[in-house]
């Protein structure tokens, strides 16, 4: 195999010239930030009340955790890169006959939640990647152990052999068929006919789906029948029930309308009992890697989410430009692609598009050992999923070894019971399995830890961003399943900040302190609600009682306070233009970041806390993936959707009102009636801005009438408590 250096080469690297800013402007920040922490301890020792002593102590420890974490988002800054690979050039250093052979796992759950036909579409659009069908498996993962999910890969299964043929002959770049039909095609008699059998397929399942059973008619044969009639045995239900395996698509027999091989395409739902654990996504994944190590057992295992389909059909020969070039990264152990979407409206008003966090971080991680595992996306050696890359792989049963060929047929009974018996829920019992091998457990955030954990033993990544998005996903349309899903990743996440494995301690240890450092970004994500709550009511509720809490204008310490704040946010979107996004869409970013911080944050950091001290949580949640009509069509004018009660939104209303109050009663006092601006300004300017940040709020609280507005018992149950939060303070202020 000839050497990346030589030409025509795979891949190249290139540091981003901004890094040497970067670096300067974290020494002069991080100087004034120690200013400032000297200018609290002046303020601590020379108090004057109790109360202020209180107030002054709350924003010193306020103010250490917002520059712990903008110390923690410095590592992405110190050394990012950017990668380009050259996939034409693939051919001449490796044989397409002899292109590694590759497992891609699809996880679903919920049926209602999570629509099969958009899981359908996902799996076809791998399914025709160019790339030799009989070196692809794509295996599903049912965790919701439903007839319907079933049904729905019977259809793709028959739907598929006439799609990837159309793929090829046809040289089509959009291979998910829904994305296809709804994009400019060509439209001749061909592609109008398989549109047709699309939309009967399609029309089929969601029927089925909506009826919730399938029913008789959909039903086209014995061997359907028998293997939906499982389903309706007496004892099964979705958390009892036992392994179900079936091989809908096989390589070796299976062959597409032009007589060319399918992939193997294998149905899973593991084995699940009320008394054993669950594990969640982790779990399933984990069953997933030992079913297709007894079936195919392939060097390389894609993970993806059930709506985030293939978008480029030349991705796995980007991920072979760096497998097949051993130099690249020594103890590579996956290639991770940016979590992108599409149906993102013009402003992006839930900062779904989390640019951060899928694209300018991992960046700045590949500048270092290499990009987080985020879930999806993501290719896999499988090696790497037993031990670090200097121990050897030790599974309990040879046949799951990463070296182990497969010398049967996948439709050997021997191979169907062994995967079977893999699939069990006591099969882990006494094993390794979610401790030193497979995802890890111990987190709601199974991606996150695994990558992490997989960092910790010396395994390295590559983060690999295509000028066209190798996937892409749904988002969600209403700002309820927003703050659920990131509430579920705050709890997970400080799961593993305050774990044996903290970043702080371990990952220090294992990783040095700037990976460590990249990491503890996001294990500590929930404490944001700290600092963020106490801005977001403390300066408006001290701002409405004059009692001043910043420095004055003329005060020298007012340009440390005025730097930070410009510097902070200037620098975050500065990054984020660079990256190719906009300015509306930072403004979206930077609000859904402080809104996040009065709601999922907040909530997430109690219910972590609660989960410590032994009371029963919610546990995991999926997020919705179902789009109604109405919502789909405020989503895209950019009005937010609140519509329903919840306790998130009432912290979020309380903020809004409070703030309203300061701004126009308060600041307007200190401005037309005490002539006290200058004293005041930071707090009024505080004020301001999160009104500003806030309208959507004040809109849906007051002047819409459509479902989507803020609940009126929510908006009665904030208005009374930020009363009752005033009174309060009027008293504890004038102590």
């Amino acid at each position: 195999m000839a050497s990346a250096t030589t030409n025509p080469r795979l891949h190249s690297l290139r540091r981003l010239r901004r890094r040497l800013p970067n670096r300067v402007f974290a020494a002069v920040y991080t100087f004034v930030i120690l200013a400032l922490f000297y200018h609290h301890a002046l303020t601590l020792l020379h108090f004057t009340t109790f109360t202020t002593f209180c107030i002054s102590l709350t924003m010193f420890v306020s103010d250490i955790i917002l520059a712990y974490m903008w110390s923690t988002t410095q590592s992405y800054r110190m050394n990012p890169v950017t990668r380009q690979e050259f996939p034409e050039n693939l051919e001449k250093f490796l044989d397409r006959k002899d292109f590694p052979a590759m497992d891609i796992f699809i996880c679903t759950a919920d049926p209602y939640k999570e629509p099969p036909i958009n899981v359908v579409n996902t799996a076809l659009s791998v399914m025709a990647y160019d790339y030799p069908t009989e070196k692809l498996s794509v295996y599903l993962s049912d965790d919701g152990g439903s007839e319907l999910t079933l049904f729905a890969f019977m259809e793709a299964a028959e739907f598929a052999r006439i799609w990837l043929p159309f793929c090829r002959e046809s040289n089509i770049i959009e291979r998910c068929p829904d994305a296809y039909f709804s994009s400019n095609y060509a439209q001749n008699p061909k592609t109008l006919e398989i549109k047709g059998m699309y939309e009967n397929m399609k029309i089929r399942v969601e029927n089925v789906v909506e009826k919730g059973k399938v029913s008789n008619e959909y039903i086209s044969s014995e061997l359907q029948s028998q293997l939906l009639s499982q389903y309706r045995a007496k004892d099964f239900t979705r958390q009892n029930h036992p392994s179900i395996i079936q091989v809908l698509l096989n390589a070796n027999k299976d062959k597409d309308n032009k007589g060319q091989p399918m992939p193997n395409l294998v149905y899973v739902s593991r084995e699940k009992r009320r008394t054993s654990p669950h594990q969640f996504k982790a779990g399933a994944l984990n069953a997933l890697i030992r079913v297709s190590g007894i079936m195919t057992n392939a060097p390389i295992i894609l993970t993806l989410d059930c709506d985030m389909y293939s978008n480029d059909p030349l991705t796995p020969q980007r991920v072979l430009c760096y497998i097949s070039d051993k130099s690249s990264r020594p103890n590579l152990g996956y290639i991770q692609f940016p979590q992108l979407y599409h149906g993102l409206n013009k402003a992006d008003i839930y900062a779904s598009e989390y640019k951060g966090l899928f694209q300018i971080n991992p960046a700045g991680m590949d500048g270092l050992s290499g990009p987080n595992y985020v879930g999806t996306g993501c290719f896999f050696l499988r090696r790497t999923f037993f031990g670090g890359p200097s121990s050897p792989a030790q599974p309990e049963i040879p046949e799951l070894s990463p070296n182990y060929i497969v010398s049967k047929p996948i439709m050997d009974q021997k191979i169907l019971d062994q995967a079977h018996h893999v699939s069990g829920c006591n099969y882990e019992n006494l094993t390794n399995w979610g401790s030193k091998m497979g995802l890890k457990y111990g987190s709601l955030v199974e991606d996150y830890y695994t990558g992490y954990r997989l960092q910790c033993e010396g395994w390295k990544s590559i983060f690999c961003d295509p000028k066209r998005p190798a996937f892409l996903g749904d988002v969600p349309i209403t700002l309820i399943d927003v703050l659920n899903q990131n509430k579920r990743w705050d709890i997970g996440l400080l799961e593993v900040g305050f774990s044996k494995y903290s970043t702080l301690t371990y990952g220090i240890r294992t990783a040095g302190i700037l990976v460590a450092q990249a990491f503890g970004q996001y294990a500590f994500w929930g404490i944001w609600c700290f600092p963020i709550t106490f801005y977001a009511f403390i300066p408006s509720l001290t701002l409405l009682y004059g009692i001043p809490i910043f420095p004055k204008v003329s005060d020298p310490w007012f340009l440390a306070y005025i730097f930070l704040f410009l510097g902070a946010n200037g620098k975050d979107c500065l990054d984020f233009v660079l990256a190719k996004g906009t300015f509306r869409r930072w403004w979206s970013d930077q609000r859904m970041w402080h809104m996040r911080g009065v709601s999922s944050h907040l909530f997430g950091s109690i219910e972590f806390i609660t989960k410590r001290l032994g009371i029963s949580t919610q546990g995991f949640n999926v997020t919705s993936k179902v789009m109604d009509d109405e919502q789909s069509k405020r989503y895209d004018q950019g009005i937010f959707e609140f519509g329903v009660e919840s306790p998130m939104f009432v912290t979020l209303a309380m903020a809004a009102t409070l703030n309203l109050m300061a701004f126009f009663c308060g600041g307007i006092v200190q401005i037309f009636k005490e002539r006290n601006l200058e004293v005041f300004f930071v707090q009024v300017f505080i004020a301001g801005f999160a009104v500003l940040n806030c309208l959507p709020i004040y809109e849906a609280m007051f002047f819409r009438s459509d479902k989507g507005r803020m609940p009126t018992r929510t908006t009665i149950i904030s208005t009374l408590l930020v009363g009752g939060l005033c009174a309060a303070s009027s008293f504890i202020l004038k102590m």
